[in-house]
């Protein structure tokens, strides 16, 4: 019997990231618009160090379906997190690698996208995506906010709680209005913070605070000193601290 050799089927594998293209060039609506997602994202960095696993994404492309891809229908959400898969880097987020969808997605409102991602979108994310859980925000109208979660397939509005947050349940963290500066723009920011409604710092805050704490417990240091008897003198030898700033 003379032997036959089969050709191998002509399978195509769909792209992987490295193969998706991550960038479309176009720069978020205003500075306040990157400020808002940096702020989404920076408050999470301190939060999720302390899981094994996790990603947080902004404004980078998330490919659902290879319609999608032969479409060139790249959707870039301007905030995504997802649990349950491993850390680490990546060019674009591709659910037929990961297996899994974002958890979370916020769309940072403005007037050329609004409608878009309070109609079109919101359906993707519910229909196609099937994301638990989708925001939105605009930075230049906080009263414009609102959440929504997945309930027999379809999104239902998220109603504030006690402490005036959207809550995340995918999460477990609350969505809050907060009025302040941040990368020198004095504004009202949407912002993650746990159910008793304390911010969640960003690693600038987390050091700055660490730095106040430090210096409190200093002066404390120094006030105890003097009050055993030392002079100023004394007292700004030992802790470095200025006379001036032990006599204040």
């Amino acid at each position: 019997m003379s032997e036959t050799t089969l050709a191998a089927p002509d399978i195509q594998l769909p792209p992987t990231q490295a193969e998706l293209p991550d960038d479309d060039g176009i720069p978020m609506e205003s500075p306040r618009h990157k400020a808002q997602m940096d702020l989404l994202i920076d408050a999470l960095i301190p939060w999720l160090s302390e899981r094994e696993d996790g990603f947080i994404g902004g404004n980078m492309f998330v490919y659902y379906s290879l319609a999608q891809v032969r479409n060139k229908d790249f959707k870039g959400p301007d905030f995504f997190a997802v649990l349950g898969v491993p850390k680490g880097e990546r060019r674009s987020w591709v659910v037929w690698e990961e297996e899994k969808a974002p958890d979370v997605v916020i769309e940072l409102l403005s007037d050329s996208t609004a409608q878009a991602d309070k109609n079109e979108k919101k359906l993707i994310y519910q229909n196609q995506m099937r994301v638990p859980e989708y925001f939105w925000y605009d930075p230049f109208n906080p009263d414009n906010w609102a959440g929504f979660s997945i309930e027999k397939g379809a999104y239902q509005p998220i109603a504030v709680n006690a402490q005036n947050q959207l809550v995340s349940q995918s999460l477990g963290l609350g969505l809050q209005l907060w009025q302040g500066s941040y990368k020198g723009i004095d504004a009202i920011w949407l912002r993650w913070a746990n159910l008793a409604g304390d911010l969640l710092p960003t690693p600038e805050e987390k050091e700055r605070q660490r730095a106040d704490k430090a210096e409190s417990q200093l002066l404390q240091t120094a006030r105890n000193l003097l009050e055993s008897g030392m002079t100023v003198e004394q007292v700004a030898r030992l802790t470095g601290l200025n006379v001036s700033e032990i006599e204040t």
